[in-house]
């Protein structure tokens, strides 16, 4: 099973590079990065997060082509079990998952187009500074730098 925060569900546009995202914050992080703004979700909180209640998302959230894990939880199973719902529900809608892990097995890339890697480490900064330790993969590919401003 993997629970999720209803009330930070949310429609982001700067996670995924061109893409309108839909973003649901994962319980059960099994991270524990210094610095992390949610250190509640750590915790095992949150309602379930089931096929029909991402359907009822879709619905509620027209132009959504995007749908982003914000944590992976602890079912492995269920997220993947979720990833593929989204893809085979939901035409043309790609899915994304941020772990605080360094990489993933290569069975993510299964279920995932986009995968973003690496704790938040605070003095290397967010995805949008050259510093940072994080990566935003597509399909495999690193495409971080799409981030990062052009005069920096």
């Amino acid at each position: 099973m993997l629970k999720y925060i209803p009330e930070l569900t949310d429609i982001v546009i700067e996670e995924i590079p061109h893409r309108v995202t839909l973003a649901v914050e994962v319980t059960n992080c099994r991270g524990n990065c210094p610095g992390c703004h949610s250190p509640f979700l750590r915790k095992d909180i949150g309602e379930e997060l089931t096929p029909l209640l991402i359907d009822k998302m879709f619905e509620d959230n027209f132009g959504v082509n995007c749908f982003l894990f914000l944590g992976e939880g602890k079912d492995g199973d269920a997220l993947f079990a979720l990833a593929d719902h989204v893809r085979s529900a939901h035409q043309g809608v790609e899915t994304a998952l941020y772990t605080g892990r360094e990489s993933v097995e290569p069975v993510y890339w299964e279920h995932f187009d986009y995968i973003k890697t690496g704790p938040y480490v605070e003095d290397l900064g967010p995805l949008n500074k050259r510093t940072t330790n994080q990566r935003l993969y597509y399909h495999g590919t690193d495409i971080t730098p799409v981030f990062w401003r052009k005069d920096e």
